[in-house]
């Protein structure tokens, strides 16, 4: 299917997702949301997808904000009846159960920096750049970014970002624990999508199930986020690709997994 403001390509079971705004370096507006909103229910339908990659388009951007020509005219009435940004976290966050990437390159900043935080993990390029720069505009972050911002790098270096709305490199922002490694600019997508592969080519059932456990951590506490991991392993270990791969690895041979 063909988008107004991305493009989505099928690399075996890899979904590659790219923000395709380059003239407005991939800035979000509404027609993006509702772009994304697709792409990603069709990657999390379709069996054949295990994983997927989001980046952005061009040299400059991963995406560099929300629209702000959009936002400038949009009523406070309407931000508050729309539920504005509201469908990113319920549509994508929670309802996306399989893993995906965000592979940065370049600025992002605002919305853009808070997309790339809906990743299960970033993978960025050197020359990224991480910040929350709303207080500028009068107005603050309104897509999670206050949120998982202080969850990847604590209270003081969230409230520095966005009580200034400075931005943060690479380095720093792997330092920080925002993002899971830096690599070559050049590199950066085939970096990307050689880890969605790898992540692709593991039992599908158990990637889901890996990913709701570390997202568990952040929401539970110490004792019931270790009985929610207990019990999802004791899950698995019923399944038929637990079987497999215990097999797999006694005939030391590559295990042949069905997804359940």
């Amino acid at each position: 299917m063909s988008y107004e403001t991305i493009t989505v390509e099928q690399r075996d079971a890899v979904t590659l997702i790219t923000l395709n705004r380059p003239k407005s370096l991939n800035a979000l507006n509404s027609q993006v949301l509702d772009d994304l909103i697709d792409a990603f229910g069709k990657f999390e339908a379709d069996a054949s997808q295990r994983c997927a990659v989001l980046t952005g388009s061009g040299d400059k951007a991963f995406a560099a904000g929300a629209d702000i020509k959009e936002m400038s005219e949009k009523a406070a009435a309407d931000f508050y009846l729309d539920d504005f940004f509201g469908k990113w976290t319920s549509e994508i966050v929670k309802k996306v159960r399989k893993p995906w990437i965000a592979a940065v390159n370049g600025f992002a900043l605002g919305g853009g920096c808070e997309l790339a935080m809906m990743a299960d993990f970033i993978i960025a390029s050197e020359n990224a750049k991480f910040g929350q720069p709303e207080i500028k505009l009068g107005v603050a972050p309104g897509m999670g970014g206050s949120q998982r911002l202080t969850r990847a790098v604590g209270k003081a270096k969230a409230m520095e970002m966005c009580l200034t709305g400075r931005m943060m490199g690479a380095e720093e922002a792997e330092r920080a624990n925002l993002v899971a490694r830096v690599v070559p600019q050049d590199d950066l997508l085939d970096e990307a999508m050689k880890s969605a592969a790898l992540i692709a080519g593991m039992p599908p059932m158990a990637a889901v199930a890996n990913k709701e456990m570390v997202n568990a951590a952040f929401e539970t506490g110490l004792d019931q986020g270790i009985i929610f991991e207990r019990r999802l392993f004791q899950i698995l270990t019923a399944s038929e690709d637990k079987a497999e791969g215990m097999a797999a690895f006694i005939e030391k041979r590559e295990g042949n997994w069905k997804g359940r």
